[in-house]
């Protein structure tokens, strides 16, 4: 009998696998018909943490990512954009945050610079679709972006060959994600970049020890039996920590509803925008409530970041606060990244001022930056 060599083995595995595929999946048409789009109710009146812009025309759209959730967004064109097909970008973030609050600010804001803008809900939050509710997942929140691109390089409005990424906090990381492997996009920017696998797999500073990481496994892998045996998932946020005496303690929300009278900086810094009217949203998760206990687990197990060199030799700019708790995400990223990439520190920023501060937020460098790339 002839012996394969490995590369013809890996060559006809592949042939296989692809004709067993064509031989037993419906047609694109047939996945596009069933199963029938979620039915989503979408608030018609300006509901956002920001004024509306006179200068842009905005619309509630819905699409769909390859998992069938359909998500909402919020569409914005500049109003006197003529017949030319434009260039676009996607927005999503913070973690936890909804359409309405910051990621719909840049947005807009963008817009007004002759951008068409996507600023959407991610899958299971805010007026997006998908059951249970509030679920954070690394793979289908990275995919809720490359959807957007599908939606915005079918729009008439615009130049498929022009889009570009803006993922804000936890959602920066995720943008990178998506670019990594998802080749239509031509530019991203990373603005006060969280790694949520990195924080939850690793703690904040990469002070979590195996011991501990073991034990939050543990009490989240148990906490599965709970979620079965009651046939939902309980809320749990995702700074989870290992008390003095060992034992794994998980909020029942992201924030508390109040304040105590010496809270931690960082606890104070997102409080004063997701709980004050500044931020506050009754759709933001972070506003409102918590993700599902258990959505860690994946992100624990699924370095976001893993391919960060193959966005290359597409242009990465990295934004974040000179005083960010948050900083070090950005500059590792950067630092991991090849070129073309680019640093930018705000100079007395923290990192929740870039969500909403228009003083502090570049957008002069973000458009310039955009524009140059999405020519």
């Amino acid at each position: 009998m002839t012996r394969l060599s490995r590369k013809s083995f890996m060559l006809s595995a592949i042939a296989v696998c692809t004709a067993m595929m064509l031989s037993t999946a419906p047609t694109y048409a047939q996945n596009q018909a069933t199963p029938q789009a979620e039915m989503l109710t979408l608030t018609s009146q300006w509901d956002k943490t920001f004024p509306q812009s006179n200068k842009v025309d905005h619309q509630k759209v819905t699409f769909k990512n390859r998992y069938g959730i359909t998500l909402a967004a919020d569409l914005y064109l500049p109003k006197n954009r003529g017949t030319e097909k434009l260039a676009a970008i996607a927005l999503s973030g913070p973690f936890g945050a909804v359409k309405e609050q910051s990621s719909g600010l840049y947005a807009q804001t963008m817009a007004e610079r002759g951008f068409v803008t996507l600023a959407f809900d991610p899958s299971y939050t805010g007026e997006s679709g998908g059951q249970p509710r509030n679920v954070a997942s690394p793979e289908i929140n990275t995919e809720d972006f490359m959807a957007a691109v599908d939606y915005l390089g079918l729009h008439p409005s615009v130049d498929r060959n022009r889009i570009g990424i803006i993922g804000v906090c936890g959602f920066g990381g995720m943008a990178l994600n998506a670019v990594a492997i998802d080749k239509r996009v031509k530019a991203v920017v990373a603005v006060t970049m969280y790694d949520m696998s990195r924080l939850m797999g690793k703690g904040f500073e990469d002070s979590l020890s195996l011991e501990n990481r073991t034990k939050i496994l543990t009490r989240l892998s148990e906490q599965r039996w709970t979620d079965a045996e009651r046939g939902t998932p309980a809320p749990g946020a995702h700074d989870f920590y290992v008390d003095a005496s060992g034992n794994v303690e998980i909020a029942d929300r992201i924030l508390p509803e109040t304040l105590s009278a010496n809270p931690n900086p960082v606890t104070k810094e997102f409080f004063d925008y997701y709980r004050t009217p500044r931020g506050f949203h009754k759709n933001s998760v972070a506003s409102a409530g918590a993700f599902t206990g258990t959505s860690p687990m994946a992100f624990m197990n699924m370095p976001l970041l893993t391919y960060i060199k193959e966005i290359s030799p597409r242009p990465i700019l990295f934004v974040v606060g000179e005083n960010a708790h948050s900083r070090y995400f950005s500059e590792d990223a950067f630092k991991a990244a090849n070129q073309p990439k680019e640093l930018v520190i705000v100079k007395g920023a923290n990192h929740v001022d870039l969500y909403d501060q228009m003083d502090k937020i570049p957008f002069d460098k973000i458009s310039k930056f955009m524009s140059t790339n999405l020519k």
